[in-house]
């Protein structure tokens, strides 16, 4: 009962936090307007949905890769093209869903946009290592034409040829979630019933975060960032939603949004001289790892919280960027 009364509380938590948005802000911040924010919560969701796969590339990589286009260090080609597809996936997922083009047909999502993403986010990496197994009609975008094995929980995705007929019911029932009382845990839901069908030969896992997150942020929510080191138990969770229970995925997930939910209000909320997190104050003029750095150096003033994260003022920060503008 106690850990039932808990996820009800996230869960009152992200409501409380959607609606202090859409109150004081009228909604997600388009990229423009908070691009500092949507720029971090990008790196981020790069870097940490690979590393999930076993991407070993840092988050300071990463940033250079996408930032500069440099592929810093000494990883094999492979691993930059899995980061630079996601984050091409991921960008175009953020622009979809918040400033709808050619592509909108008035539905949370198509069949044609699940194909996209995947196809998005496999080709680079699919020019360099494409699956060894792979026909030329498995190509990304395309659905499988093998079979999967068993996963260790003991689930087995559907044969082949019953792939489109399950993924076609599956878009049909996620485009209710918004009738849903709980809309996290039947987005949870969804999110592991794609990963049980699998439709793809390879790159279920990330394909079906960025969908997740494509349907978020059309509902008006932040996305959802998985952390690596929530790995072991993002995979526990989606076995017990494979066991009929979404409940810890839901909560899960609930939790990242109202993460990133946070990062668009605290700076709506928050006077020049209160601690925030150091992605609510980065922008156009400074990104977070630019503020990290000058934080570990000593240079902007900023605490560190038993958590590890830094956090700063808005005072601080623009003390720190009028003395940095000063020695350029």
């Amino acid at each position: 009962m106690a850990g039932r009364l808990r996820r009800e509380d996230i869960y009152n938590r992200l409501d409380e936090a959607f609606d202090e948005l859409r109150t004081r802000m009228g909604g997600l911040p388009s990229p423009v307007e908070a691009e500092g924010i949507w720029t971090t919560i990008w790196f981020e969701e790069a870097h940490h949905s690979t590393a999930i796969e076993g991407n070993t590339l840092v988050l300071r990589q990463v940033e250079r890769l996408l930032a500069e286009g440099l592929a810093v260090g000494d990883k094999e080609l492979k691993e930059y093209m899995e980061v630079r597809g996601y984050a091409d996936a991921a960008q175009w997922v953020y622009g979809q869903a918040l400033e709808p083009g050619a592509w909108t047909t008035g539905e949370l999502l198509t069949i044609t946009e699940v194909r996209e993403v995947h196809a998005m986010a496999l080709t680079p990496v699919w020019g360099v290592a494409p699956h060894p197994n792979a026909t030329d009609r498995e190509r990304p975008g395309s659905f499988r034409e093998h079979d999967i094995q068993p996963f260790p929980g003991g689930m087995t995705p559907p044969p082949w040829p019953d792939v489109p007929n399950a993924v076609r019911d599956w878009v049909d029932a996620l485009n209710d979630v918004a009738q849903a009382s709980r809309p996290i845990e039947t987005l949870a839901r969804a999110h592991n019933h794609f990963e049980r069908v699998h439709p793809f030969l390879d790159g279920n896992g990330r394909t079906g975060r960025l969908l997740l997150n494509l349907v978020l942020v059309r509902l008006g929510y932040a996305p959802a960032i998985i952390y690596k080191r929530d790995r072991t138990k993002y995979l526990k969770a989606l076995r017990s939603a494979d066991a009929g229970d979404p409940g810890p995925l839901g909560e899960m997930l609930a939790r990242a949004v109202m993460d990133n939910l946070y990062r668009f209000i605290v700076p709506a909320v928050a006077g020049p001289n209160r601690l925030v997190p150091l992605a609510a104050l980065a922008g156009s003029d400074v990104n977070e790892g630019a503020l990290r750095t000058a934080a570990n150096r000593g240079r902007l003033r900023a605490q560190k919280g038993p958590d590890g994260q830094w956090r700063s003022t808005r005072a601080w920060a623009d003390d720190y960027l009028a003395t940095r503008h000063r020695r350029g």
